[in-house]
């Protein structure tokens, strides 16, 4: 699908990996609508380009009203949706039972599903009602547009503490290959990124014992921590690519989390 001139929703746009997105997308000339809680960098919310929304993702009012907005600037722009890609995340921890013997925390499995799960859920489903009337691109496939989830190889070997976070990726493997099957007749594809170990506030702060077996036990080649730049490149050849759709592409340095670090 060519990007130029087609208006992208792209959820936790403003850092990390999602921010890595939005550069790549500007720099093939698409319009970015970032849906996030925080502002993007001033150096890329430019008038003609960027629409910022203001967005919590657990609430279903504000993830309405950006996708209102985001579908009315796409008008405004007559740049029309291409897609959504959903880079909000939170990573969280807590031990099934810990050890003073509490069961996990409710409020922490509900938060992290209903940022993680919950939120790309809702964020996909009101887009897809405006992105299926799109006019479809011309030639033989006539595709509409591209729906991305961002997962974690936490979806495949989840460590100690990360059950809840374990889950809500794992859903969203088991999503894709469904609602790429549902929105077939549609022509919109759907595909999921499942990454390693990247460089992200997540793991700004792992200490430097941990960085170094991830680094050293962890991944196979390179050796190193993924930087947002592989992952935006991952994102261009997916939307690039109309044979990518219904797969969860691992994207790891050939790494495999250990059982424990």
């Amino acid at each position: 699908m060519k990007v130029e001139n087609r208006t992208f929703v792209v959820s936790g746009g403003s850092s990390g990996l999602g921010l890595a997105t939005v550069h790549d997308l500007l720099a093939q000339n698409a319009y970015v609508a970032i849906i996030d809680r925080s502002p993007p960098p001033g150096s890329i919310n430019t008038p003609k380009n960027v629409k910022y929304f203001e967005t919590d993702i657990t609430v279903l009012d504000q993830v309405a009203a950006a996708v209102k907005g985001s579908v009315e600037w796409a008008s405004s722009t007559k740049a029309p949706l291409g897609g959504v890609i959903n880079c909000a995340g939170v990573g969280t921890a807590a031990k099934i039972v810990d050890a003073h013997g509490k069961a996990h925390n409710l409020e922490l499995w509900e938060f992290t599903l209903a940022v993680n799960l919950t939120g790309s859920f809702n964020l996909t489903r009101l887009v897809l009602e405006h992105l299926i009337k799109v006019e479809p691109e011309a030639g033989a496939d006539g595709e509409r547009g591209v729906v991305i989830f961002v997962a974690s190889a936490a979806a495949f070997e989840g460590q100690p503490g990360q059950t809840a976070y374990s889950a809500t990726k794992g859903a969203l493997c088991s999503m894709t290959l469904p609602m790429a099957r549902d929105l077939s007749r549609h022509n919109i594809r759907v595909a999921t990124i499942a990454p390693g170990v990247f460089d992200s506030s997540m793991t700004a702060n792992f200490p430097a014992k941990t960085r170094r077996s991830l680094e050293n036990e962890g991944i196979v080649y390179p050796r190193r921590f993924g930087q947002p730049y592989e992952f935006a490149k991952t994102v261009m050849w997916i939307l690039d690519c109309p044979y990518v759709n219904g797969e969860t592409i691992r994207l790891s340095g050939g790494g495999r989390l250990p059982g424990k670090l």
